[in-house]
């Protein structure tokens, strides 16, 4: 299934060539992919490139005028908004593409990108280290901003990740230009450390590095299913979401 679906989102006429996909796809989720993909397709050789949203999406912008990507997969449907802005993507219609929802797919026809799958910011808590603290969990993003969780909230740099990135727009969003920066002033007082990745801060409160992590929902999922002491808070005022989504770079020779 997983090869099915990666086959539909590459051009089929590439079956020859070496391709370069950049991706920011977690890395435990790529390597199978990857492998269920090369078992369907041996004849299709792929270099990946993967790294954090906002440093994939810093890189193709500053390979503009030289790409170097051919494929763009497993990246933030608002990353490749940005880069069909600036004219960077070849517009194509994989196979399925009309069984979409229209939400879930650039409106242009054919698109310009192609969306695979969707997340939620979501808060991690871990209820033993909590507990040892005396934190109670959380309910809402306001909640975080009490001096109660000093030194115990971790968070991803919005610099380098997309669910950094997603968390500040949701909350410039929620609480409007003004109310949304003073929140994350005093969010930041709470703050012991930023990560580089949105997973991080839950793998970290799932490991007890951090009684409480800001991410997102579904790796709070993936950790609690392996047994970590995990409650996964989606804040009562709503969330954010993005999806990942699929392209190909405009001028690739494959």
């Amino acid at each position: 299934m997983i090869g099915l679906m990666m086959l539909l989102l590459f051009p089929l006429h590439a079956s020859a060539e070496t391709l370069m996909v950049y991706t920011a796809v977690e890395a435990e989720d790529l390597k199978r992919y990857a492998a269920a993909f090369n078992k369907d397709h041996p004849d299709i050789k792929i270099r990946w490139v993967r790294d954090s949203t906002g440093i994939v999406t810093a890189k193709l912008l500053a390979e503009k005028n030289n790409p170097r990507a051919d494929v763009i997969w497993g990246l933030a449907a608002t990353s490749l908004m940005l880069l069909k802005s600036e004219g960077m993507l070849q517009a194509y219609s994989p196979k399925g593409v009309d069984k979409l929802d229209p939400k879930f797919r650039d409106a242009a026809n054919p698109p310009s990108w192609t969306g695979m799958d969707a997340w939620i910011a979501a808060v991690c808590v871990n209820t033993v280290e909590a507990q040892r603290h005396n934190l109670p969990t959380p309910t809402s993003w306001m909640d975080l901003t009490d001096p109660v969780y000093k030194g115990h909230l971790v968070m991803p740099n919005p610099n380098s990740s997309g669910t950094g990135f997603l968390d500040v727009s949701s909350w410039l969003q929620l609480y409007g230009p003004l109310g949304g920066w003073q929140y994350m002033d005093n969010l930041h007082e709470n703050i012991a450390w930023y990560t580089h990745s949105g997973s991080k801060p839950c793998k970290q409160a799932a490991r007890g590095e951090t009684p409480i992590g800001i991410s997102f929902a579904f790796r709070g999922a993936k950790s609690k299913a392996a047994g970590a002491p995990l409650d996964i808070v989606l804040p009562r005022e709503g969330v954010g979401w993005d999806m990942e989504a699929t392209a190909i770079v405009k001028g690739t020779k494959n």
